[in-house]
């Protein structure tokens, strides 16, 4: 009969992950095993019975110093005295592994994750994040505006420390592990922006969150434009490149400084204008109507800049007798209590 070999990589994998925890874990389960031996010394060794010897062994590793039930052969002194030190050693072992838990502060952080994976667990149609690096930290701030649901994985120690101090959802680890992304919710989520500095990284997790959860909106970070095609192969629904955004911009800055202004304000909502897409539902009381019978301008005092069809179709300013469909995307400007208004009648 073979014996298990034991798998060193997961029991090292399962070290780092519960950190001290582990070493009293550990400890726990050698104090089984010093147990049931003692239990096998008394009752095989001595001829007792189980009620006799399990009593021995409490009033043995617990050293109360009672003195034995029953006399004691020279062979069973000496295993007695065996477990006696293997027992009192482990014992030792425990309390400082206990105590360095809860000076490390390890206790407080499994505890903490718990709690936050209970959270994450509830969550619904929410936005996932892996990385929170320059690209990531802005992604999640711009989103924490409109909505709280959002889970950041992370592995860099540093940054998981940033966002406890934030009190943001979080999840330590590589985000190209399936586990932690399923923890994350993947499954569940409305959309994923993977923001890894790791062109590959980022293909791989467009890859996982694609065949785990087919209808979530992808999109992804790309350093070089020649890797746009090979994400959205992937699976990404759209690829950004940071560093072209941001050359654009600082264009658009020097040639069109008024315009640019004007969308910063509107943006990041320094003034009470705001850009919102608006989705029309089939129980719409707009559907059916062109956009001068819809009196939106009218009622509602919003601005349509744009209309995108269901199946895909852009229509750029358009005009007062452009009718309005179910699935429709409106892109609005206007203030924020229009805008909230309308939604009432979507």
């Amino acid at each position: 009969m073979k014996l298990p070999r034991l798998d060193m990589a997961k029991i090292r994998a399962v070290k780092d992950k519960w950190g001290t925890l582990f070493q009293v874990m550990l400890g726990l389960c050698l104090m089984v095993l010093v147990f049931l031996a003692g239990l096998f010394v008394f009752m095989r060794v001595e001829g007792w019975g189980f009620v006799d010897s399990f009593y021995m062994m409490v009033i043995t590793l617990s050293t109360v110093g009672f003195g034995e039930i029953h006399p004691l052969s020279e062979k069973g002194r000496l295993l007695t005295a065996l477990v006696i030190i293997c027992g009192v050693g482990n014992f030792a072992f425990i309390v400082s592994s206990f105590t360095r838990m809860l000076v490390d502060g390890h206790l407080h952080n499994l505890l903490w994750r718990r709690k936050v994976q209970k959270r994450i667990d509830k969550l619904e149609n929410h936005y996932i994040i892996c990385g929170y690096g320059r690209i990531g930290h802005v992604v999640v701030q711009e989103i924490l505006k409109v909505s709280q649901d959002v889970v950041v994985v992370e592995a860099d120690p540093v940054l998981v420390e940033r966002l406890k101090r934030e009190g943001i959802m979080h999840i330590a680890g590589d985000a190209t592990n399936d586990k932690l992304l399923i923890d994350a919710g993947l499954k569940r989520a409305k959309s994923i922006v993977t923001a890894l500095t790791d062109e590959a990284a980022n293909v791989y997790v467009t890859l996982t969150a694609r065949q785990l959860n087919p209808g979530i909106s992808i999109i992804a970070r790309a350093n070089d434009a020649s890797h746009i095609t090979r994400l959205e192969f992937a699976g990404a629904n759209k690829v950004v490149l940071p560093h072209l955004i941001g050359g654009v911009r600082m264009a658009h800055t020097v040639l069109r400084p008024t315009v640019t202004d004007f969308l910063d304000l509107a943006v990041r909502g320094h003034i009470d204008l705001q850009l919102e897409q608006l989705i029309i539902s089939a129980t719409s009381v707009f559907v059916g109507k062109n956009l001068m019978d819809s009196n939106i301008r009218k009622d509602f005092d919003l601005i349509i800049v744009a209309i995108k069809r269901a199946e895909g179709n852009l229509v750029f300013n358009p005009g007062p007798r452009e009718e309005l469909l179910v699935g429709d995307t409106l892109i609005t400007l206007g203030r924020q209590s229009d805008l909230q208004k309308i939604c009432e009648f979507l």
